[in-house]
């Protein structure tokens, strides 16, 4: 276990926003989660565990009680009798090394995941997906601490309560648990086609023919290269907003209104990304934030100083999309506050 106090929250995260955070404790091995929980009770403190910080907003105050962040990694490949692969995938591992992992070894489930920043125990939280792929398509369960009940627990996919960037742990469980390691479950072969319709775009434009977990791979991350920055080198907490989910009704008046819809039997999606570009936001900079020109679902801290400055931001891209569409969007990553 490493501690470490007044740490600037700016420099977890990466839209480098945030003041000081009183205490950090990096969990290197199991005996150190309950002495990180027990040291925040015995000081009456709030505890927020935090991931590699690509999807997390630091406030200019700070945060008054203890930071904790899984530095426990490795990937296990588990005996089964037959059929798919199970991988136990420590929470600290970085995600895009389990994807590399998989395809390296030509399993198919999680190739359209790769490059998304953050590390494996952030991926069941908010059920992370991209191009028709979810986590919790494989995923079977998850180890976790339970901080009120103080012990270790097994909990099952039908108790993670899985939806569209939703779980157990950003909803009825927030706060509660803190995840040690992620089961899933992978299988030899390929992703079926047809892809989500942007992957099959760029696979007509390339004229691509390589269809195995590792050719999906490179195709997703030459696309990711080419619209959403690098958060190592610009400040950027990814995707700063969910697409809009609408009932049948609502998506048959989206059409007659000429506002797109991704249609299937299980949803109807708008996309918050064409919704931002067509109020006249896309590329523009807003009180030091800079909506992506290349996605415009992607917000750049270029010259923000302040959580205040985001703020401002935010609120002007969702009123101006309301006051033209009348859909609410919805912000993506969490707020670090007690």
């Amino acid at each position: 276990m490493r501690a470490h106090e007044n740490i600037y929250i700016s420099s977890l995260t990466t839209m480098r926003l945030g003041g000081i955070a009183r205490h950090v404790i990096e969990i290197e091995k199991l005996e150190d989660i309950s002495d990180a929980y027990g040291f925040a009770s015995q000081f009456n403190m709030p505890v927020f565990v935090l991931g590699a910080g690509a999807n997390t907003l630091g406030h200019d105050e700070g945060y008054p009680g203890v930071i904790i962040i899984n530095r426990m990694r490795g990937i296990v490949e588990e005996p089964t009798e037959s059929g798919p692969v199970r991988l136990k995938i420590f929470g600290g591992e970085p995600w895009d090394a389990v994807v590399e992992y998989a395809v390296n070894k030509n399993l198919t489930g999680i190739e359209a995941l790769s490059k998304i920043p953050g590390l494996a125990g952030a991926a069941p939280v908010q059920n992370i997906g991209a191009y028709g792929q979810q986590v919790s398509d494989v995923i079977t369960e998850v180890f976790v601490y339970d901080s009120v009940t103080y012990e270790f627990k097994t909990l099952t996919k039908p108790e993670l309560n899985f939806s569209y960037r939703k779980s157990l742990f950003n909803t009825s469980g927030k706060n509660r648990y803190f995840i040690i390691s992620i089961t899933i479950e992978l299988r030899p072969g390929q992703m079926p086609r047809p892809f989500y319709n942007s992957l099959e775009n760029y696979i007509s434009e390339h004229k691509l023919t390589d269809f195995t977990p590792k050719g999906v791979r490179e195709m997703v991350s030459q696309i990711r290269a080419d619209k959403l920055p690098d958060p190592r080198t610009t400040a950027s907490a990814g995707s700063f907003f969910k697409n809009v989910y609408i009932d049948d009704r609502a998506a048959e008046k989206a059409v007659e209104k000429g506002v797109p819809v991704h249609r299937s039997p299980y949803q109807n999606k708008v996309s918050s990304a064409w919704l931002i570009e067509q109020v006249g936001l896309k590329g523009k900079l807003l009180h030091g934030i800079r909506v992506s020109d290349k996605a415009p679902l992607v917000l750049i801290n270029e010259s923000a100083r302040s959580y205040n400055d985001l703020s401002k931001a935010r609120a002007e891209i969702v009123s101006k999309v309301y006051d033209k569409f009348g859909y609410w969007l919805e912000q993506e990553p969490v707020e670090l506050v007690a």
